[in-house]
Order: structure tokens, then C-alpha cells, then sequence
């Protein structure tokens, strides 16, 4: 057995990747389209949940901000306000109650999925819309942000 295998069992090392050539300019573009920041950045070239969405433009990068923020405040309405009436159907209101949770929770995702473009916008905008539904829910509504009685439970991260 060589030496530098001791350890492995025997097993040889897979082969690495050979590198693209000039002619493969599709690995070469797949790799360019691949690669994305893992560190906070600013500026408006990112794609935000869709690939080239915003698409680098301005315009449109306000509106993806604007989309995330009004996503943010609806998972805080959802998670604190309430729709069921007392005495209602409780079947229809377990129903009601399951597809609100699921709408709750997908709008908690792409929330989330994007602050993972790593883009201080999103994620400031993400922040202030959680922070204003917060406070439309709790102050607005005059409820302390502890009350019971919500349809759904509190979002927890």
C-alpha cells in the first residue's frame, strides 16, 4: 500500500475535475453563475429569490426591497393578529388555522431565503418590516406583545 494512502483502506482518491478549456465556455459561464457572496455586500447587483431578479437595475431593486418588506410585516400580522371568532366551527377554524400557518410559515422562508443573498438592503428592509408589524400588532392594537388568544403561535427562530 503507498504510504500517503494509509488510513483510506486502500481507496484511491477520486480523479479532480479537469480544468474548463477555452473552447468550454459553458463551464466557464456556470461557474461565473454559481458563485455568490457569503459576506454581507451593498449595491443593487444580487439576484433576490429569482435568478437575475432584480436583474441589476434600479428600479427594479427597489421594488424587490419594497416586496421584502411587505413580507416581513405580514409574517408579523399573521403571527399577532386574530381572525377566528370565538364560537366558530371548530373544524373550519382548525382548517383556517392550518392554512394560515402554512401561509405564515412560506412567507417566513422567502423572508429568509432573502436575507441569504447576503444584500444589507434585504436585510435592513427584512428588518424594519418585523419591526413595524411588531409595532402595528402590539401598540397600535393597544395589546401587550405577551397577550394569548392569537390564532397562531409566536414565530420562533
Amino acid at each position: 500500500m503507498d504510504e500517503h494512502m494509509h488510513g483510506m483502506g486502500g481507496m484511491a482518491s477520486p480523479p479532480s475535475p479537469s480544468p474548463p478549456t477555452a473552447n468550454d465556455t459553458m463551464g466557464t459561464m456556470m461557474h461565473h453563475k454559481m458563485m455568490m457572496h457569503m459576506t454581507f455586500f451593498w449595491g443593487k447587483d444580487t439576484d433576490i429569490l429569482f435568478q437575475n431578479w432584480p436583474g441589476g437595475k434600479s428600479d427594479m431593486y427597489i421594488l424587490a426591497l419594497v416586496f421584502v418588506f411587505v413580507m416581513s410585516v405580514f409574517v408579523q400580522l399573521l403571527s399577532h393578529t386574530r381572525f377566528i371568532k370565538p364560537g366558530s366551527n371548530h373544524v373550519a377554524a382548525g382548517l383556517f388555522k392550518t392554512l394560515l400557518f402554512a401561509f405564515r410559515v412560506g412567507l417566513a422562508y422567502l423572508v429568509m431565503l432573502s436575507i441569504m443573498s447576503f444584500n444589507g438592503g434585504v436585510f435592513l428592509v427584512a428588518v424594519l418590516g418585523q419591526t413595524l408589524g411588531f409595532l402595528i400588532t402590539t401598540f397600535a392594537f393597544n395589546k401587550s406583545p405577551h397577550d394569548e388568544g392569537f390564532d397562531l403561535p409566536p414565530v420562533s427562530c
